[in-house]
């Protein structure tokens, strides 16, 4: 519990407007929950989110710690009082999560509350599973991340050892990820692996496709399988064998075959005429491929992971 004298500046206003500016950190839903739950209390005695506090009042705040704390950005987290998440699979040491397109997953320059990270973070924190407070460094993390405006699984990591194993198999590739997306156009051969270099371009956010190796060039390896083609508009699977910046979207564009709704890299006059603002691409399927030990996480091994529907498939080839 911590008290708070009321002063002649803070004289006049009510209860629940005071404890929000004192409190930036505690959620307006949950602080009229504990107003309710007498955990806000006025000199001992109950308090009215509309009552008019007097210079001199002490306000009782029977509140956990973390919300007296100044706002940063990594607690955020605790300004979100109802995380929103799609979860396809969890247990004790990772989460499986369907990322909606347009939500960020860490925060940027347009968005510092409302990520993935920071929902994955208040849904353990409420779960009392975690609290920033029990640890020296950790703190729940994604093990891959996907563009703003693309969908799909995303693994977080409940421990640091999950997140040392989970890691370790993305770098050896013991993960398999599997991707649906809607390109303009049949790419030919309809089956295939394309081979190139990415260069990207840090002020524009975007890579260039090079068949040579160029200086700062990354080797993108793009497995792709077209499951049908209707009209103009073909629904294909792709396999990352590497994991670079927008690597599907830049290489179905140098095939010729830009996704559907891509404003970077696809043609913008198509995607008015479909009334596409967001890449058809969608992380759908993945696999726990473990050829090699996984420690605590061997029970993981061949398991796989499907999101229940994937939107534009649904839209297009249903």
């Amino acid at each position: 519990m911590r008290e708070l004298t009321i002063g002649k500046n803070d004289a006049g206003q009510r209860v629940d407007r005071f404890v929000s500016k004192a409190l930036p950190l505690l959620p307006p839903a949950l602080l009229q929950k504990y107003i309710r739950l007498k955990r806000i209390k006025v000199n001992g005695g109950r308090a009215q989110r509309d009552q008019r506090l007097q210079e001199g009042d002490v306000l009782q705040l029977y509140i956990n710690d973390e919300f007296f704390d100044k706002p940063r950005e990594d607690n955020l987290f605790l300004t979100l009082f109802r995380p929103s998440l799609d979860i396809v699979y969890e247990d004790e040491n990772l989460m499986l999560l369907n990322k909606r397109p347009g939500l960020v997953v860490h925060a940027d320059e347009t968005e510092k509350v409302n990520t993935l990270i920071n929902h994955i973070q208040a849904y353990l924190y409420q779960k009392r599973e975690w609290n920033p407070r029990w640890e020296n460094a950790f703190t729940p993390a994604l093990c891959n991340r996907i563009d703003r405006n693309t969908g799909g699984i995303v693994i977080a990591a409940k421990n640091a050892e999950t997140l040392r194993i989970i890691n370790q198999k993305i770098r050896d590739r013991e993960i398999d990820k599997r991707y649906l997306c809607i390109t303009v156009g049949a790419p030919r051969p309809p089956q295939g692996e394309v081979s190139c270099f990415l260069l990207k371009d840090e002020k524009k956010k975007q890579v260039a496709v090079y068949h040579r190796p160029v200086p700062g060039g990354k080797t993108a390896v793009t497995r792709y399988r077209t499951l049908e083609t209707r009209g103009e508009l073909s629904l294909l699977e792709v396999e990352l064998l590497t994991g670079r910046t927008h690597q599907i979207r830049a290489t179905m564009a140098d095939l010729g075959c830009p996704l559907l709704g891509d404003g970077k890299y696809g043609d913008g006059s198509v995607n008015r005429r479909y009334g596409e603002t967001r890449q058809a691409l969608y992380s759908y399927r993945l696999t726990f491929d473990f050829p090699t030990d996984a420690g605590l996480l061997n029970y993981l091994r061949g398991r796989s992971f499907q999101v229940e529907s994937v939107p534009f498939r649904e839209k297009y080839f249903g």
